[in-house]
């Protein structure tokens, strides 16, 4: 047991420096080379469909409300029309009618999208 408890963190360790070196943004100033993240690794999950590890990351006590570039993780499951983690996300708390800086919920990404089955569940909701 402790054997596998070690092997899955560093898996999921393994994961996210990964995930974060498969999204990040170089930026050039005055000959510099600087590296931007601007995803979470659970964003990451969401948005590549990885349902097996978004339900990790929750277990292991992912924030499901926190946003990155902008967008909470419901938000990019939505966007993507992710409707089983979307199902994943809300029963683990995650909030759909909080906006970002723009103003758009869930629904308002899903409807952008035309991601008609993540428009059933959010609208659902209602």
């Amino acid at each position: 047991m402790k054997n596998s408890v070690i092997f899955l963190g560093l898996a999921l360790l393994a994961f996210t420096n990964v995930s974060m070196a498969s999204n990040h943004k170089m930026v050039i100033s005055n000959d510099v080379i600087v590296a931007a993240y601007d995803a979470t690794p659970l964003n990451v999950a969401v948005s590549k469909g990885d349902i097996e590890i978004v339900k990790k990351f929750i277990e292991y006590g992912a924030n499901v409300n926190e946003k990155s570039d902008d967008m909470s993780p419901l938000m990019v499951a939505a966007r993507y029309n992710k409707v089983e983690i979307i199902k994943v996300l809300l029963a683990a708390g995650a909030r759909p009618y909080d906006k970002n800086e723009k103003g758009y919920t869930a629904l308002k990404y899903a409807q952008l999208s035309n991601a008609a089955d993540a428009i059933a569940i959010l609208k659902d909701l209602k």
